[in-house]
């Protein structure tokens, strides 16, 4: 069936997947506007943190601060946002562990994305006010929205669809986020300059307001599945809320996946940095900056879109997770590999749009779809610590690595980006053989 399936434009494809499961059409709209609404807001956030206005990003006292103590902020500015994203995201994680644990997903999931816009609000009001460190914070609440509302995102669909579908579906549902994340920024890149900044907060509201009723219309075949599988995950879950980080250190699957996940990240904060190095050497203002982010957050989803809508699903059908991991692990390589030994702008550009792309069409529904043969604590506990303190962890780490490794030049940053590389590749492949261990769905037994 899915090699005649193979064999029809992807047009056909997706309409007769639509006809199939009607679970994919609301999870579809659900992506695309969780992604439209973050997209929105990531170049406001990329821009503040490229910016060398440190009045605009940081609270006086914190200049003070730093002044007292001879500390140039301006010319670590990345660095102290990753790393007060990462503490707060060690502080929000046992609160996200509390409400998963104590709740129902009927109850959580609507709690999460109503604070969310209730947020969204609150940084409208804070943009007509230009009070100083509006930057901070709001580059702080960017990436923990972003972070955790991704990971729920996920968590929930191995709720809804099995793994057989979850290899049909995910390339699809992947490219509607792709879809949101081209029409965020070009939103974005059409009304910064015109309506201001503080617009763009209602902007992103309206499109979380539809993901809650999205997250309301998927329920029904969330409860389907449950039933006909024999698990009940409307009721609180109850455990642990540090079972997350416990099953990641008692579990070798769970190991290697968070070992892939940081170096991910940190091999890609490496290629950021050296971005925001040449967007703040290359344009004056905000508006500018983020204009030229959301053209390469544009480069990046047209191309995803196009493996998603082409091959993405051909690959997890009929191969499984071998060649989605591994693909974009050797073009990691080689992107590194020509840095290190030529590493002009143009290139670092190249090399960003193509191992972003990689990672949002290939390797993130790869991972998930792990997810549909395990039990929920697996998928909203360790799944969510993977992606928030684990990817933080790697942001933070890579963030302060590339600052100390940029004072011997270009070539030993991305050198030593080659040599992180390798290892990933090589997490890489020791997930697969945990992965292949796996019991079928209607095997998995609980863990905890």
């Amino acid at each position: 069936m899915n090699s005649a399936m193979d064999g029809l434009p992807w047009h056909r494809r997706f309409r007769n997947a639509l006809a199939e499961s009607p679970a994919l059409w609301w999870s579809f709209l659900y992506f695309f506007c969780l992604l439209s609404g973050y997209y929105v807001l990531r170049p406001v956030r990329d821009a503040m943190g490229a910016s060398s206005e440190v009045e605009a990003v940081f609270p006086p006292a914190m200049i003070r601060f730093f002044a007292g103590h001879g500390i140039p902020l301006k010319e670590l500015i990345l660095q102290v946002l990753s790393t007060c994203t990462f503490i707060l995201i060690l502080v929000a994680q046992p609160v996200y562990g509390v409400l998963v644990s104590r709740f129902p997903r009927r109850v959580f999931l609507p709690a999460l994305f109503g604070f969310f816009i209730a947020c969204l609000f609150g940084f409208y009001a804070l943009f007509h006010s230009h009070i100083p460190g509006r930057g901070l914070l709001f580059f702080l609440w960017v990436t923990v929205f972003n972070v955790f509302s991704v990971a729920v995102f996920w968590s929930f669909m191995a709720d809804v669809f099995s793994n057989a579908d979850a290899k049909k579906y995910y390339g699809y549902i992947g490219a509607a986020g792709t879809i949101g994340a081209f029409t965020g920024p070009a939103i974005t890149r059409t009304l910064a300059e015109k309506v201001g900044l503080a617009n763009l907060m209602l902007v992103s509201a309206v499109f979380l307001t539809a993901c809650l009723v999205c997250i309301w219309r998927l329920r029904h075949w969330a409860i389907q599945r449950e039933q006909k599988i024999g698990r009940d995950n409307e009721s609180a879950m109850g455990g642990d809320i540090l079972a997350g980080l416990k099953l990641i250190v008692k579990e070798p699957l769970l190991r290697w996946l968070a070992a892939m996940v940081f170096l991910g990240v940190g091999v890609g904060q490496l290629l950021y940095n050296q971005q925001a190095t040449i967007a703040r050497e290359g344009f004056a203002t905000a508006e500018a900056r983020t204009a030229y982010y959301a053209g390469i957050d544009i480069a990046v989803n047209v191309l995803t879109l196009v493996v998603q809508l082409f091959i993405t699903r051909t690959l997890l059908s009929r191969f499984g997770l071998l060649p989605v991991l591994m693909i974009p692990m050797a073009a990691l390589l080689l992107g590194f590999a020509v840095l290190t030994a030529s590493p002009l702008p143009i290139i670092v550009g190249i090399v960003q749009v193509v191992t972003r792309s990689n990672e949002f069409s290939l390797m993130k529904p790869g991972r998930e779809t792990i997810y549909t043969r395990v039990d929920r604590q697996w998928r909203y506990k360790a799944g969510a610590a993977i992606d928030t303190a684990f990817f933080r962890g790697g942001e933070i780490t890579f963030s302060w690595t590339y600052k100390a490794l940029s004072a011997f030049g270009s070539h030993v940053v991305f050198g030593v980006g080659l040599l992180f590389a390798g290892v990933m590749t090589a997490s890489a492949w020791r997930l697969l053989r945990e992965e292949k261990k796996l019991p079928s769905e209607r095997g998995t037994v609980e863990k905890s």
